[in-house]
């Protein structure tokens, strides 16, 4: 059925005449009764009955009229919505956190968000870096903030800051306090490490490789609060974000270690797929986060 057809039959049905229904349309008479016949020929189906002072919806009419309101208040309707979602009046913004961002980095911005649209639906789901990546492929989120290395021909990304990740120990292990320390000293050690598929894990890794060393786990736990407890009760070392240990850091429940030969930096991004254009409220989201780059 031709929409146009039937915009012209709902505009004469209201108004009770062809000249009136021509005159809310803009359009000639002529123009109209033309539409008129083309509809009621392609239905075969008389949808007007005229009388000397005007028209009245046969009974086909009357079933079409109530099918033509339902049909152009959801055109409205769907206006609106899309307008609104135009204007970040509502929306949706699904987000993948690894577990530094997700839980230490981004809550600030969300709720500096939420301040400024706050009819958009917000949905976090902190995991790691491999599994925000997989995330993105599937497209349950819109936008990936992981740390550490990532495929960078895959996705389009922003650097969001620069951290840096510190080694860490409970104030009674062995090392705790000495001086002058090497990454060698660190390997008679039990080292803790996040689960594989971490972006921190694959970092300390490609690190120690470098320096010819093996990081063997002694320890792998899928969760940050986990670690820094375990650290802070026992003898483990761990390489943990400065954003993740600097309270425990002051207070000294931590210990960090003075290594000379080992600095471990890394980036953390913003990631999105290339070939996904981004709607709306992420694409704000990502301008929110453009102004944010920082060096922890």
């Amino acid at each position: 059925m031709n929409l146009h057809h039937l915009k012209v039959f709902l505009a004469v049905a209201r108004a009770g005449s062809i000249s009136r229904g021509a005159e809310a349309l803009h359009i000639s008479q002529p123009a109209v009764t033309r539409e008129i016949r083309e509809l009621e020929s392609n239905l075969g189906l008389a949808l007007f009955d005229r009388h000397p002072r005007g028209i009245e919806p046969t009974e086909g009419g009357q079933r079409l009229l109530q099918f033509a309101e339902r049909i152009f208040a959801l055109e409205q309707a769907a206006e609106r919505d899309l307008r609104d979602l135009a204007d970040l009046a509502q929306g949706e913004l699904l987000l993948g956190a690894s577990a530094t961002l997700g839980a230490y980095w981004l809550p600030p911005l969300l709720n500096r968000f939420r301040d400024e649209h706050p009819g958009i639906f917000i949905s976090l789901q902190v995991s790691n870096t491999r599994e925000v990546l997989q995330q993105l492929d599937d497209a349950l989120i819109s936008l990936g903030l992981v740390e550490g290395p990532f495929p960078a021909g895959d996705y389009a990304h922003h650097l969001l800051a620069r951290d840096q990740l510190l080694p860490v120990v409970g104030p009674s292990h062995p090392l705790a306090g000495r001086c002058g320390l090497s990454v060698a000293d660190l390997q008679a050690h039990d080292l803790y490490m996040r689960e594989p598929g971490s972006g921190a894990r694959l970092s300390i890794e490609q690190a120690y490789a470098a320096h010819d060393l093996q990081a063997r786990a002694s320890v792998a736990i899928n969760g940050t609060e986990t670690l820094k407890r375990l650290i802070a009760g026992g003898n483990g070392i761990a390489w943990l974000s400065q954003l993740v240990v600097e309270d425990e850091l002051r207070d000294g429940r931590l210990v960090r270690l003075d290594v000379h030969d080992l600095q471990i930096e890394r980036d953390l991004h913003l990631l999105w797929r290339h070939d996904r254009r981004l709607s709306p409220a992420p694409a704000a989201f990502l301008q929110l986060l453009q102004g944010n780059i920082k060096t922890f």
